[in-house]
């Protein structure tokens, strides 16, 4: 049933919805983040020409980017219509023959041994079954291969935003921490596993404009609390985070 919430996603959203995911992340009022995220990804990928699997792609804004980066990239989504549209961003990008679309679902990819690196990118959550979408990909995955995911931690299937989605079109939303995935993970066979910041909370953190009265706290002082945190700062395994597992 979920699974048919997110076939039928995009002719759901209706014209403005199909626009937006046409255009993102420009669309988007969190394109910054959204580009840093996509940015941070990058600099974690081995270089390229590497083989990227971009997985539940959607409009295939990442797989894009992925691609003019000159990455040899497989962009996957189980619905039709979004691979549709993911092939004409591609056509507005002027990306070449190194982009290719599929339509399939992440918990049951058909390939095996064939990329360098795979990224969930705010997808994972919409899994029905993240143990077995994780070992799908483990297979996808050469000797040493990384798998990089971006998505929400605790409460986000209580947030109002998602359960309003949940309702309107049927589709899954799951919190997806990092211990998680690092748990379900290690069961398919992964080596190693890193939990970095998402860059909105580093954006939070440290770029977010604030005014402290004088008496609290003076500007020096506030940039010894901003080194400290900078030294002191460790993810919470169970908050959003970009977690990094390798083959």
């Amino acid at each position: 049933m979920p699974k048919e919430g997110e076939q039928a996603y995009l002719a759901n959203i209706g014209e403005m919805g199909r626009d937006h995911c046409l255009h993102k992340p420009f669309s988007d009022p969190l394109c910054g983040l959204n580009l840093t995220s996509i940015g941070t990804i990058m600099s974690l990928l081995p270089p390229p020409p590497a083989r990227i699997l971009d997985l539940g792609c959607g409009g295939g804004w990442t797989s894009s980017f992925l691609a003019r980066h000159g990455y040899e990239v497989v962009g996957q989504d189980i619905a039709a219509d979004m691979i549709e549209l993911a092939r004409e961003g591609a056509r507005l990008y002027g990306i070449g023959d190194n982009l290719r679309f599929v339509c399939s679902d992440f918990e049951s990819l058909d390939f095996d041994g064939y990329f360098d690196a795979a990224i969930f990118f705010d997808s994972l959550h919409h899994a029905e079954d993240e143990g077995l979408a994780i070992r799908s990909v483990f297979r996808a995955l050469k000797p040493g291969g990384m798998l990089i995911t971006h998505e929400p931690g605790e409460g986000h299937a209580d947030n109002p935003i998602s359960i309003q989605a949940m309702e309107l079109y049927g589709v899954t939303e799951r919190d997806m921490p990092p211990h998680l995935i690092i748990a379900r993970g290690r069961e398919a066979g992964f080596a190693d596993a890193r939990i970095l910041p998402m860059p909105e909370e580093l954006f939070s953190i440290f770029y977010k404009r604030r005014t402290y009265p004088k008496r609290l706290l003076s500007k020096r002082r506030f940039y010894i609390v901003r080194r400290v945190l900078r030294l002191l700062f460790k993810p919470d395994p169970t908050k959003g985070a970009i977690v990094v597992l390798t083959k």
